[in-house]
């Protein structure tokens, strides 16, 4: 017992001062990466890094539109310290609609051999998803169903960046680039607004309107190469466009649409 403590103080001493590092460099990171970050915001990251000892660097922690969020790689890190004994995910396949893209999972947290296990549901359609993920809802949908899971069975009280509504991978901020003006990015809010990605979404939904099309008509709307690539103030310029255009004259939008899908290559 005796040799025991001197080993047990050593291991808690490493683990101290590897929790010491860790804090101080998210906090000289996120004062690189988020230089407007209020001092309170601080002192979250600082609490959030010493519960449960997420690394920015490592894209397991993220802050938007200073709100902080855990990664998907952030809760399986935190599982896998402390040694979770399994997940389980299964499709709901009555709640699930493959033709217009819509999938539920249901996802099961085993802590040990001996748990009942902890649940959490997740779905994604392509109105609750980014542009960005097109085509990959069923990946998406199971993604949110093992964060819900993970967070239940640890406690973990940060919702998840994957169970957003405008779900996109994981992006470190940018520099302010020389067409934005000093605004944010295009797919950001800094005002409480809902996001110009989910306002468009809305749209496609609300007129049934094709997300590829919409998307291409967009970013030559911008002229952009990619939708990603516009400033703030050129989506939301598109995005008024394209409701009154809606509104207006649907069927003459369908067909300006229609304009810019990808021509078929004839078989010889």
């Amino acid at each position: 017992m005796n040799a025991q403590r001197p080993q047990q103080k050593q291991g808690h001493l490493v683990r101290k001062a590897t929790e010491i590092t860790l804090v101080r460099e998210n906090l000289r990171l996120v004062k690189q990466l988020y230089p407007a970050l209020a001092q309170r915001d601080l002192r979250t990251l600082r609490d959030l890094t010493r519960a449960h000892r997420l690394s920015i660097l490592q894209g397991e922690i993220l802050c938007i539109d200073g709100k902080w969020y855990v990664t998907h790689a952030g809760l399986l890190r935190i599982a896998l310290r402390a040694r979770c004994f399994g997940i389980r995910t299964t499709l709901q396949e009555r709640q699930s609609d493959p033709l217009a893209g819509r999938w539920v999972f249901r996802a099961t947290v085993f802590k040990s051999r001996r748990s009942k296990g902890f649940v959490g549901y997740g779905d994604a359609d392509p109105f609750n998803t980014s542009l960005l993920v097109r085509g990959a809802e069923m990946r998406v949908a199971e993604t949110r169903a093992v964060n819900r899971a993970l967070r239940k069975a640890y406690g973990i009280g940060l919702c998840s960046v994957e169970e957003l509504g405008s779900f996109s991978a994981p992006q470190m901020p940018v520099a302010t680039g020389p067409h934005s003006n000093g605004h944010r990015g295009a797919n950001g809010s800094s005002n409480g607004q809902p996001r110009l990605r989910d306002q468009l979404c809305l749209l496609i939904r609300q007129h049934d309107l094709d997300p590829t099309l919409v998307k291409a008509y967009a970013a030559d709307f911008c002229g952009t190469a990619a939708l990603r690539d516009a400033s703030r103030d050129l989506v939301e310029s598109f995005i008024t466009q394209l409701a009154t255009a809606a509104k207006k004259d649907r069927d003459a939008l369908i067909c300006k649409l229609n304009s810019y899908s990808q021509p078929v290559e004839a078989k010889l």
